[in-house]
């Protein structure tokens, strides 16, 4: 009976909303490596079961679910930041899987979001991270059941580009007292990102956070406005706004 409700539209349901909350608890709070075990493995059949509450319709739990892990990645505990490992890459396999062997597109772009928000968060990307991301990549490389197909190369490229947003973090950490130069490199990291909405309104929230903290009220002011240009965008390309982008042209030129 509960799985049935839990299936109930697609698996987009309140029930859904509920158990995968009680599951993310566990992760939320500290727990030791031998519980925390169990619950990646609880994990494993939750996402094995009901892999379209993660893959199809709202990207909510599969956002929260790649922020939850990730910070697993960066655990004190090696044969913690191996389990975390092993799930992630398990999920990407199942996005994988789920989308007729043909992308991981979800689970990358809430995976790159996910490590930029942590970045703010949580701090990651030292060795215990990096150690994270090696071990992930390995899975992909001694996969046999992957071989003939491009799901090892779309791993290895979403590492390469976790590895790109770190080293840009880096030289952001150099320049944290030099807040023009900060933001600046935020600004380049934001555009890099123009193609992937989501992902740039994540930067454009992070610089303009930046910009408040140093009472830059206006130029914070600036990102708000293009992060509105962006959704405005694409709500018109949805047909649910008429004017998108130019809307905001009466406040500002520097829209376009």
């Amino acid at each position: 009976l509960f799985q049935r409700q839990l299936q109930q539209s697609d698996c987009q349901n309140a029930l859904m909303k509920k158990v995968f909350d009680t599951h993310m608890l566990f992760l939320q709070i500290n727990q030791s490596a031998a519980a925390l075990k169990h619950i990646f493995a609880a994990l494993r059949l939750f996402v094995g079961k009901f892999p379209s509450a993660f893959f199809q319709g709202q990207a909510d739990l599969c956002g929260s679910l790649c922020y939850e892990i990730l910070k697993c990645c960066n655990h004190r505990s090696r044969s913690t930041q191996t389990e975390a490992s092993a799930l992630l890459y398990f999920f990407m396999r199942k996005n994988f899987e789920f989308n007729k062997q043909k992308s991981i597109v979800r689970s990358h772009l809430q995976l790159i979001k996910a490590v930029s928000q942590l970045i703010a968060d949580a701090g990651i990307g030292g060795s215990r991270f990096q150690h994270s991301l090696a071990i992930i990549n390995n899975f992909a490389n001694g996969d046999k059941q992957m071989k003939n197909v491009n799901f090892p190369a779309e791993v290895k490229d979403l590492t390469k580009r976790i590895r790109t947003v770190l080293m840009a973090t880096a030289q952001m950490k150099e320049h944290e007292k030099d807040p023009e130069m900060l933001v600046d490199l935020q600004y380049s990291l934001a555009n890099s990102y123009a193609s992937t909405p989501e992902l740039r309104r994540t930067w454009l929230e992070s610089m303009a956070k930046i910009h408040a903290r140093n009472g830059d009220l206006s130029e914070a002011a600036m990102c708000y406005i293009h992060i509105a240009a962006l959704i405005a965008e694409y709500l018109k390309r949805k047909g649910l706004f008429s004017m998108g982008w130019p809307a905001f042209l009466s406040i500002t030129p520097n829209i376009k």
